[in-house]
């Protein structure tokens, strides 16, 4: 490729068109429509994302790939060369006029779970996320209760999107070659409950803080005789750990306690 990979970007670039055409098909824009893709790089996914219907707005925090990017159709690309985690984002999209929104990126691990938050709390009202990540984490935010990778994170990311797990990519498949396999998930937007954010964040930072205790351990600040009877409703008890617990369970303390 000849390009020089900057290790404190976390820039791993894959370089099977296979996969990259995969990642482009999950997305259905409309003419009218634009997609946010988060880390171009060299542009190999945006190639194909500029030959979809709509527009497409990247941003990326490495300027040696501008020579690589100007070369693509700049009547259907616009490119920010900044952070995206320090960028406006609501401010940079008003400057568009689209019906659905779509974002799509490679993220490096240590950005990942800044990248979504950042996403949620900007109030962006996508209609699908598709996102390449390291296997382990996608496992993570598509795990489901009673498991080992369920945390507050999934809860979270459930009460917002629909997750699926789309296809692993083998880390032999990137450039340079990383320690560890990655996985294409994506995050469907979908209907949700009214609830307070802040309450349900809180319940959610306070039911997980120690994995390993019950949420009677966990929650002891809490009114412990209203919980259990909310609880119990539900189907379950004080005596259950919050990986127990589905994200509908969660909304409906929120809703309940007083």
């Amino acid at each position: 490729m000849g390009f020089d990979f900057k290790k404190k970007f976390g820039q791993n670039f894959i370089k099977d068109n296979n996969v990259i055409v995969n990642i482009a098909r999950l997305i259905d824009s409309k003419p009218n429509d634009l997609i946010i893709e988060i880390g171009p790089g060299t542009g190999a996914l945006t190639k194909e994302l500029v030959k979809k219907e709509g527009k497409v707005l990247a941003y990326e925090i490495d300027k040696d790939t501008k020579t690589y990017l100007d070369k693509l159709d700049p009547d259907k690309l616009d490119v920010i060369y900044e952070d995206f985690l320090n960028r406006d984002i609501t401010d940079d999209l008003s400057k568009y006029s689209y019906d659905k929104l779509y974002i799509v990126g490679n993220l490096p691990y240590y950005i990942t779970t800044p990248i979504i938050l950042k996403i949620i709390n900007s109030n962006l009202n996508t209609t699908k996320m598709i996102f390449m990540i390291q296997e382990e984490v996608a496992d993570r935010f598509s795990s489901q209760p009673h498991t080992r990778e369920y945390g507050s994170i999934t809860v979270l990311l459930n009460y917002y999107y629909k997750i699926t797990k789309e296809f692993k990519v083998n880390r032999n498949l990137f450039e340079p070659i990383p320690n560890v396999d990655s996985a294409v998930i994506s995050l469907t937007n979908k209907p949700r409950e009214d609830v307070n954010l802040i309450k349900f964040n809180n319940l959610l930072h306070d039911a997980f803080q120690f994995k390993r205790k019950n949420l009677r351990n966990n929650l002891k600040s809490y009114d412990l005789i209203q919980l259990e009877e909310i609880l119990k409703k539900e189907g379950f008890s004080l005596n259950n750990r919050a990986e127990d617990l589905p994200c509908s369970t969660y909304i409906n303390i929120v809703k309940s306690y007083k």
